[in-house]
């Protein structure tokens, strides 16, 4: 396998973050898309954000450069209201906390949208919606304590944007949580595995693989699916978290951007037993991803060379879950990506 693509039948993305920040594409998200349907491969897009329907969103993309047909986006909120469907009568009376999106696909799965607990709602379900206040929140809080079904879109906790992270549904939650002291009865999004379940499923794939900058939904999800994943540096989480991740929310894959699914892969799995394999696996891996002539190295846990910064990634991951700590710079080019991604030994 020459490129990381070429052993996969289906790339399914994440969008806040993988291809576009807030309503801005990212550098180079559309020419990967267009050059992974050029060559073939199944595209996906499977999105927390309840905000926004799916053909929405597909008009979003298409609109950015970024082509997309409403059938290839799964929504947070569209499996919300499925999910809901599946478990209420019909017409039964369902709070919305969120953006008239969420509402609508409520609506269309044929429930009854109230706004207030004294409407007796069957249940409560709460999605990202910039214009959540105090108000309906009370009104949230008022319907689950009489015994309403609490059904969250997601729980991520901030919102990527060229400012900085915003807060995000999580956030917002997390104020009914501490409110009732309770968590809610389901959450829809990831990490749970069902978006990429069902993308995997519509598109028939035997190997798919996700595509996300958050390592606590975007690759906790896939990990949970039994899919192999990329983490990319465009979004929420960055090499620090990276190097802290438990287990389950590890990826198997990292690169700066979308341009590494043209490239050899850079595989994060760590080896079983010491970590001085571990470090050998990940050395020859990254060697083989930089650029002829050049390369990292890591020893006595110093990192020297230079290099393609996912490769030195994958040394440094290697050495930290196989139990060390964060090595040294030992380069000049090691001291300046150590300092870009604030790690400190």
């Amino acid at each position: 396998m020459t490129r990381l693509v070429d052993g996969y039948d289906l790339v399914i993305f994440d969008l806040d973050g993988v291809v576009y920040l807030i309503d801005e594409p990212i550098a180079g998200a559309a020419e990967a898309v267009e050059r992974l349907r050029a060559e073939g491969t199944a595209i996906a897009y499977a999105t927390n954000n309840a905000s926004r329907r799916a053909a929405d969103v597909a008009g979003a993309l298409t609109g950015m450069g970024v082509p997309a047909a409403p059938g290839e986006v799964l929504t947070s909120a569209g499996a919300a209201a499925a999910r809901l469907a599946q478990q209420l009568p019909a017409g039964a009376p369902v709070l919305v906390v969120g953006a008239e999106a969420l509402r609508a696909e409520v609506r269309d799965a044929g429930l009854t949208v109230v706004e207030r607990a004294e409407d007796e709602p069957a249940a409560v379900v709460q999605g990202f919606g910039p214009e959540v206040g105090w108000k309906l929140l009370s009104e949230a809080a008022l319907a689950v304590r009489a015994g309403a079904l609490w059904v969250a879109t997601n729980t991520d906790r901030t919102l990527p944007s060229p400012r900085g992270p915003l807060p995000g549904n999580g956030s917002l939650v997390a104020v009914l949580r501490t409110a009732l002291d309770r968590d809610p009865d389901l959450v829809v999004g990831k990490p749970a595995p069902a978006l990429f379940e069902t993308a995997a499923g519509l598109s028939k794939a035997r190997r798919p693989l996700a595509v996300g900058d958050r390592l606590d939904t975007d690759i906790e999800g896939a990990v949970g699916a039994g899919f192999d994943s990329l983490l990319v540096l465009t979004g929420v989480s960055g090499p620090a978290e990276l190097l802290a991740a438990p287990p389950e929310r590890r990826p198997t894959y990292v690169a700066e951007d979308l341009s590494g699914l043209f490239e050899p892969p850079v595989r994060l799995k760590a080896e079983e037993g010491a970590r001085e394999s571990a470090e050998e696996g990940a050395k020859q891996r990254a060697e083989e991803g930089a650029e002829e002539g050049s390369g990292w190295q890591l020893e006595d846990g110093t990192l020297t060379g230079a290099g393609k910064p996912a490769a030195a990634l994958a040394l440094l991951a290697a050495h930290v879950w196989s139990g060390g700590k964060t090595p040294r710079p030992g380069s000049d080019a090691a001291a300046d990506l150590m300092n870009r991604w604030k790690l400190n030994p």
